[in-house]
């Protein structure tokens, strides 16, 4: 019994299980950016290509 109740109170592995959330965090967090950078300049890219192809078509605004 005492066994087990050291195993209880080491925190040991504790360290690398904090370090593995703030990774999966970060990660997650970084995904989300890089997906909302992303639709954000496919938006601006679509809005010139959609200008200049109305300008060729001779109706520049």
């Amino acid at each position: 019994m005492k066994t087990f109740i050291n195993m209880l109170r080491d925190d040991a592995g504790a360290s690398a299980a904090e370090y593995a959330l703030i990774l999966a965090i970060v990660g997650s967090a970084l995904a989300i950016a890089a997906i909302g950078l992303g639709n954000t300049i496919a938006g601006a890219m679509n809005n010139a290509a959609s200008k200049i192809n109305s300008c060729q078509s001779g109706t520049c605004s």
